[in-house]
């Protein structure tokens, strides 16, 4: 189940397009609102695990990658620049380097990669024709922004690898670096004008079909089922009691001048349960999901 990943035949993958929308809404607003370090860490590790499940082994490969320049980069930078806190660790040409500036930049670099891994789970949950469903009657601009948007790297990554193929085809390939440079200017070039072509022309493609004209219909297979609503009312209880304890303050944590923690109440402890629970709705869905299906073979 891990090697290859479920990608798209999840079964988190096959609810409601609704169902997937709440949650993500849900899971990625908490995320970027919480600051408390437990909070931060569930968010991490369930993202984490949840994106090899879809994604395969590979997946790890390409998170560390990804993760890494990004923490070392801002643990790094905030540290440096950032001269606030009271315990100081040493001093650097005369700056002083704390450790709550150091504590701040790292926490804060586990965050980003947090959101960032959850959109990516997003953008293989929310596939273009969800989202047409979802905002093409409200905002059809949107929706088809929005397809756009999320189909666009997965694409870009294809047609380069065509361009690449297409120039090494042509003898284009090798040299000293800069000519390895020219090439590679030249790749990206034509990549840029190939997919901003192919932009315009599903922009006219979809107006002379008249999409979002008052009135038109289009066909889809979406069908709130009882286990999408069972789904979505578990979602949407641990997000508004996760949300609550967000409003006030039970997931903050105060850096400067001092590393101070909220206070440890029942409800902070509640509350972190419930964020748990929630982040692991589609974990949870797609391994029983998958349970099911062998026991079916």
């Amino acid at each position: 189940m891990f090697k290859k990943g479920l990608g798209e035949g999840s079964s988190f993958c096959e609810l409601h397009p609704a169902v997937s929308l709440i949650f993500y809404i849900f899971a990625i607003g908490i995320t970027m609102f919480s600051t408390a370090p437990e909070f931060v860490a569930a968010a991490f590790v369930i993202g984490f695990v949840y994106s090899v499940l879809l994604g395969g082994l590979r997946q790890i490969k390409v998170n560390l990658m990804f993760m890494g320049p990004v923490v070392i980069l801002m643990t790094c930078i905030n540290t440096l620049f950032t001269h606030n806190g009271a315990t100081v660790l040493f001093y650097l040409n005369g700056s002083r380097i704390t450790l709550e500036a150091l504590v701040f930049g790292f926490a804060s670099s586990i965050l980003l990669s947090s959101v960032i891994i959850w959109f990516a789970g997003f953008s293989i949950v929310m596939t273009s024709d969800k989202l047409i469903y979802i905002f093409g009657k409200a905002a059809p601009v949107l929706g088809l922004t929005l397809s756009m948007i999320f189909r666009f790297i997965p694409l870009l990554r294809e047609r380069y690898r065509e361009i690449h193929q297409g120039q090494v085809c042509m003898g284009r390939q090798g040299g000293n670096m800069f000519q390895r440079i020219r090439i590679t200017c030249r790749e990206v070039s034509i990549l840029i004008s190939w997919s901003l072509e192919a932009a315009i022309e599903t922009s006219d493609s979809m107006e002379a079909r008249g999409y979002g004209l008052k009135g038109r219909t289009s066909f889809h297979l979406f069908k709130m089922t009882e286990r999408d609503t069972a789904v979505l009312v578990i979602v949407c209880f641990f997000g508004i009691v996760t949300s609550i304890a967000c409003i006030t303050g039970c997931t903050d944590i105060y850096y400067y001048p001092e590393i101070v923690r909220g206070d440890e109440t029942l409800f902070r402890w509640v509350s972190f349960l419930s964020y748990v629970l929630l982040l692991s709705v589609p974990l949870v869905t797609d391994i029983i999901g998958e349970r099911q299906w062998r026991k079916s073979e």
